[in-house]
């Protein structure tokens, strides 16, 4: 089953939400996880994802946000309307320039975070996967010890890779399609890109 490497990130991403937000988007929202974290805030949230098994096991989860069954690049998204969109693993799914549908979405002083994925491609690249390693290892020695005693998921959310933008292509598009943002390196592959509007 493994971990959802993820959700090691929840907590970061929680901290990018702007005081006085009230609505928030979760773009790729999966099985709703994230999504209920900032409906447990107090936001009304909403979630969408193309995949429909993921949107109903989110259904499934129990109440909180909404759920749609939708690619976000054909959703309806009201202008200037979200205090926070989310964007976690899902952005490598499709076209970075979606960016800009998300941007016009945001309310004046709203917030896009943005938990995405790069390929191994540069000496950096690869000194920031190093720990990866080990924690993958971690896992799946935890899966064998675990195993039969968990259920097995049930869904599979797919999965890219190498997502198609280095670090530095990223870095790049985020500068000229938000300017103003900031996009940092994290462990596991994984940066963080915040905008606010």
């Amino acid at each position: 089953m493994g971990v959802n490497f993820n959700d090691h990130y929840h907590q970061l991403l929680l901290k990018q939400v702007p005081d006085g937000a009230r609505s928030a988007l979760d773009v790729g929202c999966g099985t709703g996880r994230f999504a209920r974290l900032l409906a447990g805030r107090g936001l009304d949230v909403e979630g969408v994802d193309a995949d429909a098994d993921v949107i109903a096991a989110a259904r499934e989860a129990g109440d909180g946000p909404r759920y749609r069954q939708v690619d976000v690049r054909d959703a309806h998204l009201p202008e200037a309307h979200y205090g926070f969109i989310s964007c976690i693993a899902s952005l490598h799914h499709m076209p970075f320039e979606t960016v800009l549908r998300l941007r016009r979405a945001l309310a004046p002083g709203g917030v896009l975070a943005v938990l995405g994925l790069y390929p191994v491609r540069t000496v950096t690249d690869f000194v920031w996967a190093l720990p990866a390693r080990s924690l993958l290892k971690a896992d799946r020695k935890a899966d064998r010890l675990l195993s039969g005693r968990r259920a097995a998921p049930s869904v599979q959310i797919p999965m890219v890779w190498p997502p198609p933008l280095s670090y530095a292509e990223t870095r790049a598009e985020a500068a000229r399609l938000l300017p103003g943002s900031t996009v940092r390196r994290l462990l596991l592959w994984r940066y963080l890109l915040v905008y606010r509007a």
